[in-house]
């Protein structure tokens, strides 16, 4: 499972997480969304270790990001909005070196192909990674998280360049890896996917969480019965943009 506890990230004197708590369950899909600017990118870049907090806790699966992260980070795979990826290496080697970081090569050996097949990446999987299209780098991020058997999944615009019978096909792999257990969390813009595909959803803005529930407790606390996510998401960040940002002398 995962856990923010007071999170806070500062680049000089902006705030752009502000005390950010919340926590994601076994089973549960979690949405986290907020405008552009709201401090999404920043949290999911601290969750995944790649930005160190300036502070607060992380918790993933019991084991405190800053004291343990080999431990940590065992059992989470991220799939940032632009991926990483290494360019050099071909799809199918590639795919093979993020379960053999995670010593999970007998999982490559018996889901890889299938993996491929899934993204239709089958073509491409002699291919140098730096050949594919945007798309094709997307999908083979997406495999990337599936491959070494994490139960905490980190997604930031995962259907971001990804042609409409991939995005399906991630959908399945997400609500399978729901039924097994995997704690969720997507960071999107996308909010009819949101409404569709999420248990609760966390709002943020400038930093600060505003809302955080089911859509229909978003619903009743802002008197809003039978809006759609997308109206209710406009309504509680519209109310908050006048606040200033904030500063730290």
């Amino acid at each position: 499972m995962l856990r923010v506890e007071e999170l806070v990230k500062r680049y000089g004197s902006f705030v752009a997480v502000d005390g950010v708590s919340f926590g994601v369950e076994p089973g549960e899909i979690v949405g986290l969304l907020g405008p552009n600017g709201a401090g999404k990118t920043s949290v999911m870049r601290c969750v995944a270790g790649i930005l160190q907090p300036t502070a607060g806790r992380i918790l993933i699966n019991g084991h405190d990001l800053a004291l343990n992260q080999a431990a940590a980070k065992q059992g989470l795979a991220f799939v940032p909005e632009v991926p990483s990826l290494y360019e050099l290496l071909t799809v199918r080697e590639h795919l093979r070196f993020v379960a053999m970081c995670y010593d999970r090569e007998e999982r490559f050996k018996a889901l890889g192909d299938s993996l491929l097949a899934k993204y239709d990446l089958q073509e491409k999987a002699d291919a140098f990674v730096a050949t594919l299209s945007k798309g094709m780098k997307q999908k083979l991020a997406v495999a990337c998280a599936f491959i070494h058997d994490a139960n905490v999944l980190l997604l930031d615009e995962p259907l971001i360049g990804i042609d409409p019978r991939g995005a399906h096909e991630f959908k399945q792999e997400l609500v399978r890896a729901k039924q097994e257990g995997c704690s969720i969390l997507i960071s999107t813009h996308l909010l009819d996917t949101a409404e569709r595909f999420c248990d609760r959803v966390i709002i943020l803005a400038r930093g600060r969480v505003v809302e955080e529930g089911t859509l229909d407790e978003l619903r009743t606390r802002s008197s809003m019965e039978g809006a759609t996510l997308e109206e209710v998401f406009l309504r509680l960040t519209e109310e908050s943009a006048d606040r200033p940002p904030t500063t730290q002398g």
